[in-house]
């Protein structure tokens, strides 16, 4: 027996495990609003919510017999792209793994190698990123690829480079035009494990419990508030910054660079965000979170925009409304009643990198700020282009 080991986890009465969330309460002090009640009831909400990810992470599958799990979507709202859909699998970097599947039609499709799904950790560098364009495909659009360590002896088709230290692979998608852009479909197995997957021990759920109550769903919240709090200290508000990549912690190859601002205005104002456009870029889009750093409701409401759905002026330009009221221009970013938050755009694949401007303006005065031949809606179109936004979004693969 190694004397060294660490040891077996005992299960706990009930109540201890819910003691260990209490901490997690204090999160409210961070949150810029400490006596706003809203506020402090939608950190209570995305507690929960962590619990729920929590679950998936910790007890769906294993680096021995991995799946794909949801992550980061309409539901885990901790600053998803509205236009990806994110699904992640554990892994363990000394394995050998196989991902089948077919590559579908989104704009944008790749693999991220990571150290273990965000949030169970302090933040920590990402390995390596490839995008699903370099792999081959078949006559209908299916692949297979192995990530390992070293290619396999007898593997002639597609590799890609596992690290050592690496805790999870995950596929994100983006998507242009909602329900119509076809997801790809995919599979992951281990091959150098048998594939029966034994029942968890009591000594292991009880490590899973102490994981989750005890770590993942105080973390993930101070992670995620702190980074907006930190854009906040470095920046101000209504000040924008354009960001590579490797600047939020990722790893290259991946070729994407954000811009980002915190938003902050009050009734009867507005932000207008005004940018040129790459000449050519492979996918662009722009989105709101609100004071917590979760997105805000994005099939109900037009709190995001991408190419396809963006409305460009006749001077090339691209131009944004965020308004508390619908404005009555087709780009309005409705910010959900929501005053403070993150505004994060995404230049992928692009020639250039162009930074927005943003500024307040009344909201009766929105007219005198934009071009005379700035595309309006009417009440009826607003909820016909929100119907059709809500149903591509359910049509998509979420889980």
């Amino acid at each position: 027996m190694n004397s060294g080991a660490a040891p077996a986890a005992a299960l706990k009465d009930w109540s201890a495990y819910v003691d260990l969330l209490k901490p997690a309460g204090a999160l409210n002090a961070m949150t810029g609003f400490p006596e706003d009640d809203q506020i402090r009831a939608e950190l209570y909400r995305q507690l929960v919510m962590n619990i729920a990810q929590s679950y998936v992470w910790y007890f769906q599958s294993t680096p021995e017999h991995p799946d794909w799990m949801p992550f980061e979507n309409s539901i885990f709202l901790l600053q998803p792209n509205p236009d990806a859909i994110y699904h992640i699998a554990p892994v363990s970097g000394d394995g050998v793994y196989k991902v089948s599947g077919y590559r579908g039609t989104n704009k944008v499709m790749g693999f991220a190698v990571g150290r273990g799904m965000f949030g169970t950790q302090d933040p920590k560098p990402g390995f390596n990123n490839y995008d699903a364009d370099g792999l081959t495909l078949d006559k209908d659009g299916y692949f297979e690829v192995i990530f390992s360590t070293e290619r396999p002896k007898d593997w002639t088709g597609d590799w890609r480079y596992l690290d050592p230290q690496a805790g999870d692979i995950m596929i994100r998608q983006f998507a242009y035009d909602w329900g119509v852009d076809v997801d790809a479909r995919f599979a992951i197995e281990r091959l150098d494990k048998p594939p029966l997957k034994p029942r968890l021990t009591q000594e292991q759920i009880a490590a899973r419990l102490d994981a989750i109550m005890g770590g993942f769903v105080e973390r993930f919240s101070r992670i995620c508030i702190g980074y907006q709090n930190k854009v906040i200290h470095d920046l101000g508000l209504n000040v924008m910054e354009l960001s590579g990549f490797e600047d939020l912690g990722n790893s290259g190859e991946w070729p994407q660079k954000y811009f980002r601002c915190i938003y902050d205005y009050q009734p009867g104002e507005a932000l207008i965000i005004e940018t040129e456009l790459p000449e050519n870029c492979k996918y662009w889009n722009v989105q709101l979170n609100d004071e917590l750093w979760n997105q805000i409701e994005f099939g109900y409401r037009q709190s995001s925009l991408n190419a396809m759905q963006a409305q460009i002026d006749s001077d090339g330009k691209f131009r944004t409304v965020i308004a508390l009221e619908d404005p009555g221009v087709a780009n309005w970013l409705d910010s959900g009643g929501h005053t403070r938050g993150m505004l994060v755009g995404r230049w992928h694949g692009a020639d250039s990198y162009p930074m927005p401007t943003i500024r307040k303006v009344p909201f009766a005065d929105i007219t005198e700020h934009l071009p005379a031949d700035t595309r309006r809606v009417t009440p009826a179109e607003r909820e016909a282009a929100l119907r059709k936004r809500n149903l591509g979004l359910q049509m998509r693969r979420r889980w």
